[in-house]
């Protein structure tokens, strides 16, 4: 909020960054919104000015057994993948936070890894390890790769929502008798919910968003939504295209509104802790 007693220079200069910053915020908007009113277009052609409003190509989309099986596949591979990073993501947060030993920087740089190595020496390693396991053109290869890829997600939102933990709770519930699970399931895991839910949100984007690995592990028949995509627009550009990317910007709108709820409940429980 703007202060009474600003100069005049004070006002201009927050005038130009509020500017700058729906500029930058319009530059990377457009892109994506651009493509939502194709994806009702009732020609063939991806293209502007639109000849007229159509549900034609999500008729298409529900009608191709191309389609339906790419959904189906997505929607098996990445919850499955979302619930194991969440649960071994989980796991080593709590490990890391609690732990003292040599090498921790050194564990949590591992564990982040597949943020930061390229998509590409992660799927060719994983194509060769899967091979000698022979998990390749398998759901459980699948499942495992994407977890893999969630779980450094899963480490740094819990990681960081452990921080604000008052450890006193649970040195409180231990000294009343409970066991280790207990302490954990009644008292640790209510509350850093918000940061495991918002990790395993961002692993669920990462394993429905991913192409590379998949391209490298997965069979004809286990095509999911973006390798589906990606193969559309290397043969022939169709609006069908629009309307699966409309359905996933839609996706993570939902997924957006859902981790600002996760943040603001965060926020709260901060608060209440003594």
């Amino acid at each position: 909020m703007m202060q009474p007693y600003a100069s005049t220079a004070e006002k201009l200069a927050r005038l130009g960054l509020v500017s700058i910053s729906l500029l930058v915020l319009l530059f990377l908007i457009v892109p994506v919104l651009v493509i939502i009113p194709l994806s009702f277009n009732s020609t063939s052609f991806l293209t502007y000015p639109m000849d007229g409003f159509s549900f034609r190509w999500y008729e298409e989309l529900m009608s191709s057994q191309e389609w339906r099986q790419a959904f189906k596949n997505s929607f098996i591979i990445a919850p499955f993948a979302t619930l194991l990073a969440m649960v071994f993501g989980t796991m080593a947060s709590v490990g890391l936070c609690r732990g003292n030993f040599r090498g921790k920087g050194l564990v949590m740089a591992f564990l982040i890894s597949p943020m930061i190595v390229p998509l590409v020496i992660v799927a060719v390693g994983l194509y060769f390890f899967f091979a000698r396991l022979q998990l390749l053109n398998s759901y459980i290869g699948l499942i495992l790769a994407h977890a893999m890829l969630g779980v450094p997600f899963v480490v740094i939102t819990v990681n960081a929502t452990l921080q604000g933990f008052n450890i006193n709770l649970s040195r409180a519930a231990a000294s009343l008798g409970a066991p280790p699970l207990t302490v954990f399931f009644k008292v640790v895991l209510p509350l850093i919910a918000p940061g495991v839910i918002s990790g395993g949100l961002f692993a669920f984007a990462t394993s429905f968003d991913e192409v590379v690995v998949t391209l490298f592990l997965a069979s004809p028949s286990q095509r999911t939504l973006p390798l589906q995509m990606f193969s559309g627009i290397r043969e022939n550009i169709s609006p069908n295209i629009a309307a699966v990317a409309t359905i996933m910007v839609i996706l993570s709108v939902l997924m957006l509104l859902t981790l600002e709820v996760l943040r603001r409940r965060n926020e709260k429980l901060k608060i209440q802790q003594p």
